[in-house]
């Protein structure tokens, strides 16, 4: 069995910082290297749907928004098979038959979800389907046999419940289904991006972001307004690098090239953070910065994505390609699941002849 690639996105909005270094960043890189056998990238609308229910429209625009995130960042089509998770059906089977291995407490017990189920304020109210998304998740990764998920710490509890679904359903009726693991970004720092506000998550309904198409004087707008340190009143106060927005994009992003080319005074990161917490340093130098860090790494992702916004047909037609490919190996998927589960009754030959055999018997 090859090495296979599977990570995708929810169709919420564009692509922000915390998506490229989270993972998308890593696809592009992996998908270059080639050492996987395949890689499968999609667009979980149908997860996006569990909690934007009433307004398929957001869904159904940002579609080419991720799309053209998806290639202006880097991803291949002739590489990686780019497609949308609604139109592969063999997907919403798979989470019916998987359902029936889980309980509702394990779920309930999954720190992701409860995080989820917070920010959302679904407390009192929540929506089956999304209650349900990591089953869902689940099948979207068994049925492409996956080995491999990159993805941010914050998914490994999602993973664990792909896992223990995997597991179980081997155990329950045939070993076709593969265990996963997590690929976590290189970098411990762009594991979790915090927001420009410096709260725990970047995060579109938080309004929190830098978005992967956002221009050049929209990006300093918001990195003019990010969260530092509210103890560094004066230049000369000693700063704190510790949950400092600047600082940890700063880890996340900056090269020691960076410094030769916009603040030669430091060679590295490390020299900064040292003069920054002695005192002598100010916020807007830092941001300053980081402005330029952020906006030479997004130069050839608009660049990109100008071209490819030239020709929307096409993305669409890409997109439609990819979703007939991915078709092709679910399907392939649940046969042999249905096979395991002894309810292919068209194809299972010996069954119809036993049952023959015994109605004539009669």
């Amino acid at each position: 069995m090859g090495k296979i690639i599977l990570t995708g996105d929810r169709p919420t909005g564009k692509l922000h910082l915390g998506h490229y270094v989270g993972s998308l960043r890593r696809r592009v890189q992996l998908q270059n290297e080639g050492d996987y056998d395949k890689m499968f990238v999609f667009m979980a609308d149908v997860q996006a749907l569990t909690d934007n229910a009433d307004n398929p429209e957001k869904i159904r625009q940002n579609i080419i928004e991720v799309a053209l995130d998806y290639l202006s960042a880097g991803l291949d089509p002739a590489k990686c098979t780019l497609y949308i998770q609604s139109q592969i059906p063999e997907l919403a089977e798979l989470t019916t038959y998987l359902m029936n291995l889980i309980t509702v407490s394990r779920v309930q017990r999954n720190p992701t979800v409860k995080t989820e189920i917070k920010m959302r304020n679904f407390e009192a109210n929540i929506p089956l389907g999304f209650f349900c998304y990591p089953v869902s998740q689940a099948a979207d990764i068994a049925a492409f046999k996956a080995t491999t998920v990159p993805a941010g710490e914050d998914q490994e509890p999602m993973l664990e419940v792909t896992r223990e679904l995997v597991r179980r359903f081997n155990q329950t009726y045939a070993d076709v289904l593969v265990e996963p693991n997590i690929l976590l970004p290189e970098n411990a720092t762009a594991r979790r991006l915090p927001g420009t506000d410096g709260k725990e998550k970047m995060s579109k309904s938080l309004g929190n972001c830098i978005y992967l198409s956002d221009d050049k004087d929209t990006v300093w707008s918001k990195v003019k307004s990010m969260y530092t340190d509210p103890t560094h009143v004066n230049v000369s106060d000693p700063g704190h690098v510790e949950g400092n927005a600047v600082f940890t994009y700063l880890d996340a992003f900056s090269t020691d090239e960076d410094f030769a080319e916009f603040w030669p005074e430091f060679q590295n990161l490390d020299e900064l953070k040292a003069a920054y917490t002695a005192g002598g340093i100010g916020d807007m130098k830092c941001k300053k910065l980081l402005n330029n860090v952020i906006n030479k790494m997004l130069d050839p992702i608009r660049a990109r994505r100008r071209e490819y916004e030239q020709d929307i047909p096409e993305i669409y037609n890409i997109l439609k390609k990819g979703s007939i490919a991915a078709r092709e190996v679910a399907a392939q998927t649940m046969d042999e699941v249905k096979k395991a589960m002894q309810i292919d009754y068209f194809n299972d030959e010996e069954l119809i002849r036993q049952q023959a055999e015994k109605f004539k018997a009669k």
